[in-house]
């Protein structure tokens, strides 16, 4: 390839405007659902790329690296269950770099199922309203919302009672 030359994949402005929109709250859903760094960051760079590489078969570039990323993020701790048989969340949030309430909250979150979880990081830290995250997930919002209260309920329990 000769210098100066720029080659643009017809999707990659879409893509863009999607990192700048999503990779911050996206990265720190993935934190807070996985409970380690090399995983969020890991499936947001992978689902980025997935997406750069399918062009335009995708409607809306966000939602579905959200949805991609989630699922890359799962599949990496389930290999990484099969290949050391924990998951990294055993060890804990890195203290080293994650505020004290950060590191309660991710140990909290952790202690909650997959799906309850995954629906408290969509609303909370990624800020997705029950509709979207119904539409995200292929869960009718009223469900989102019912699943929603029960885990949010469990969750501050568990913060409860760790102040204690």
């Amino acid at each position: 390839m000769s210098e100066g030359v720029e080659v643009r994949l017809p999707n990659q402005g879409r893509v863009h405007d999607a990192w700048v929109a999503h990779h911050e709250r996206l990265w720190r859903a993935l934190l807070a659902w996985s409970g380690d760094r090399d995983v969020a960051s890991d499936a947001l760079a992978e689902a980025f790329a997935q997406a750069i590489r399918r062009g335009e078969a995708i409607d809306d570039v966000g939602r579905w690296v959200w949805r991609a990323a989630f699922r890359i993020a799962g599949g990496s701790l389930v290999d990484r269950q099969r290949t050391s048989g924990s998951l990294p969340r055993s060890e804990g949030p890195d203290e080293r770099i994650l505020p004290d309430e950060a590191v309660v909250l991710i140990d909290a979150l952790g202690r909650l199922g997959a799906a309850e979880r995954e629906l408290v990081v969509f609303s909370v830290v990624g800020g997705w309203p029950a509709a979207e995250i119904g539409a995200l997930l292929d869960i009718r919002p009223g469900t989102v919302r019912v699943r929603l209260h029960r885990a949010m309920t469990k969750l501050r329990t568990l913060l409860e009672d760790h102040d204690d």
